[in-house]
């Protein structure tokens, strides 16, 4: 009776400690998928200064994916730029979408690397630099292949899904391929030239926006990076691809004002030249090619004043704006700082701008 009853013992205590492995190896599974695997594992961005105008070279553990090329005069920098960073093989290469300053370099990283996947929205548009697109790749026996939202894969150790586009538009701007990497713990997000209407079809796709470092939409264009979806982000760093002293005046005031509620750390090309960032898994550090100092985003310091809310409308008001005057006390709401008006998901008033 006695040895009946150590054996159940032992069998009991045998079932708790297959128990605690199972549930440890489950955990270190899961915290696992969330740091970085393999030492020496490395990961960077180069947003590469194209002018007013798109390329980014990603390297994760000796692969790599190129994420535009800029335009057509630009092949010859992008070629170069492949060169010296050893990128003689694309796993990715991504055309977020058919305009000229997006797609047209691509021909020269095309000239000095292949690529297995070249990804785009579209198989075909009506321009030269497309149809040099296409017919560089179909030398190598490749064609465009268009991805959908929810699509995943690996470069190296980091992840990277596909978010977007949700819809089909008639914009070209709108059929900007949404692309999110994670690496370890930190996110780095790419959206093209994604517009506001585009943006909020993303938001209400319940997609994951959320990122460490976001490329500005549309080369810090108004028409992009809206309120709500800088929300939904909210970035520590922002990096924008602009030409310096360019005609269409981006990135603009008012985007900028933006960052500067969220409080995100601005990098700029037309300023720093090459901007490069790179990531251990937790921690994410930046280099430029020039004027690592400048300030890229000097206006606009907290202002010491209060600002009027309507509920009703969803705006914020400077104190003296007629609108505000007009308010119903009981959808009047104050707030003791801007940055509490935004992230209270108010935006700004369009006739006192406040």
């Amino acid at each position: 009776m006695k040895q009946r009853k150590n054996a159940g013992m032992i069998l009991v205590l045998v079932i708790l400690i297959s128990l605690v492995v199972v549930f440890f190896l489950i955990n270190q599974e899961q915290s696992g998928s969330e740091s970085v695997s393999g030492e020496g594992s490395s990961f960077a961005v180069h947003f590469i200064d194209v002018g007013q105008a798109d390329a980014a070279l990603v390297e994760c553990d000796g692969h790599f994916m190129l994420i535009d090329g800029g335009n057509a005069e630009d092949s010859d920098l992008v070629y170069a730029y492949l060169e010296r960073h050893g990128a003689k093989h694309l796993d990715y290469m991504v055309a977020s979408h058919a305009h000229e300053d997006h797609i047209g370099g691509l021909s020269g990283a095309l000239n000095y690397a292949s690529v297995d996947v070249a990804l785009c929205p579209v198989t075909e548009y009506s321009s030269k630099v497309f149809r040099d697109m296409v017919k560089y790749l179909g030398e190598q026996g490749k064609t465009l292949t268009v991805p959908e939202p929810g699509d995943k894969f690996s470069l190296g150790s980091a992840q990277v899904e596909i978010l977007g586009p949700v819809m089909e538009y008639d914009d070209t701007n709108d059929t900007s391929i949404v692309l999110r990497i994670d690496y370890g713990r930190t996110s780095f997000l790419f959206t093209g030239d994604m517009e506001t209407g585009a943006e909020r079809d993303l938001i209400d796709s319940g997609a994951d926006l959320k990122a460490d470092v976001l490329k500005s939409g549309h080369h810090g264009s108004d028409t992009s990076s809206s309120y709500v979806f800088l929300r939904e982000v909210n970035p520590k760093y922002t990096v924008i691809s602009v030409g310096e002293g360019n005609s269409y005046g981006h990135p603009s005031d008012e985007v900028l004002s933006r960052y500067r509620d969220l409080g995100a750390e601005v990098y700029r090309t037309d300023m720093q030249g090459h901007v490069i960032a790179e990531s251990n898994g937790d921690t994410i550090t930046f280099r430029t090619e020039k004027e690592a100092d400048t300030a890229t985003n000097p206006t606009g310091q907290p202002t010491l004043q209060t600002y009027i809310g309507n509920s009703g409308t969803g705006k914020f008001h400077l104190p003296d704006c007629a609108s505000a005057k007009t308010i119903q006390e009981e959808k009047r709401v104050v707030f003791l700082t801007r940055l509490q008006a935004v992230l209270a998901g108010y935006e700004p008033c369009g006739r006192c701008r406040p």
